[in-house]
């Protein structure tokens, strides 16, 4: 599978997320804890929006690993934004190409999942159809990965995100069964448009590969007041990965299987049900 990070607050260099933490994503991809596979090697990828511009995201993405790669870690160097996902990629079976890595991105949209559509090729035609049209042609990869994300986008990502995201999750799980294939969707996915990020964990058989998320900057800081840099960033920065960052404590929160959060949240509850329609 995969490991993936979304994070947003306070605009900081990618750097300070991508490779300073003891247990950092690039770290992950070379040493994953709670991955089905430890390595995550084939291609990897970034996605962040600027201060400036129409409010299109920017897109890197390779087919080598990411711990040895130099632009990579040039780039992480120089960017800052306050809204970013970046993602390593093990792969499920799909070809190693630059158009099947993460995040994907349409418009204003950036989309990335751990998981799998289990015997994707046994569903994919059927899955494919039911793309919009319009739509149709941006798929550029072979991955199950860029067809769910064009499935929301066809089911109105626009318009509402966990309902989208529900519609497409209820097609897969009903293509899966009438193919015979009882349990067919892991997912765990982040989703932007630039101003907040969704965060989705489900699996059919009730058992979804991991997802944490940061708790709440003031807490971060009563916890740890000898933490210098936590003064800096703001109470809405939040951080939403696949496995910890490090060890400290009370840092760290399992997403509950069949929920989802949004950040900024605008509310007081961290997550909120999810189930397919």
């Amino acid at each position: 599978m995969c490991r993936w990070l979304a994070y947003s607050g306070s605009p900081l260099l990618l750097d300070a997320v991508l490779y300073r933490p003891e247990h950092s994503l690039i770290n992950q991809s070379l040493h994953a804890r709670m991955g089905v596979e430890s390595t995550n090697g084939d291609g990897f990828g970034v996605g962040w929006y600027g201060s400036d511009g129409d409010g299109t995201p920017a897109v890197f993405r390779d087919v080598g690993p990411a711990w040895n790669n130099r632009n990579l870690r040039e780039l992480a160097s120089h960017v800052r934004s306050s809204l970013f996902f970046a993602h390593v990629r093990a792969s499920t079976g799909s070809a190693v190409q630059q158009t099947n890595c993460h995040p994907f991105r349409h418009g204003r949209w950036l989309w990335m999942h751990n998981g799998a559509i289990a015997d994707f090729p046994r569903l994919q035609r059927d899955l494919c159809m039911a793309v919009d049209p319009v739509l149709f042609p941006s798929m550029e990869g072979s991955t199950d990965s860029e067809v769910m994300f064009y499935l929301a986008v066809t089911f109105g990502l626009d318009q509402d995100v966990p309902g989208a995201v529900a519609r497409m999750a209820g097609l897969v799980e009903r293509l899966g069964k009438s193919h015979g294939v009882p349990e067919p969707l892991q997912m765990t996915v982040a989703v932007s448009d630039g101003e907040r990020v969704w965060a989705f964990r489900y699996s059919s058989q009730g058992s979804a590969r991991s997802l944490f998320y940061s708790s709440r900057a003031e807490t971060v800081r009563r916890l740890h007041p000898e933490l210098d840099y936590l003064r800096e960033i703001s109470d809405e920065t939040r951080i939403v990965v696949s496995e910890p960052l490090g060890d400290l404590p009370g840092v760290w929160n399992e997403l509950p299987e069949g929920s989802y959060a949004v950040i900024p949240s605008g509310s007081a509850a961290d997550y909120v049900p999810f189930s397919p329609r």
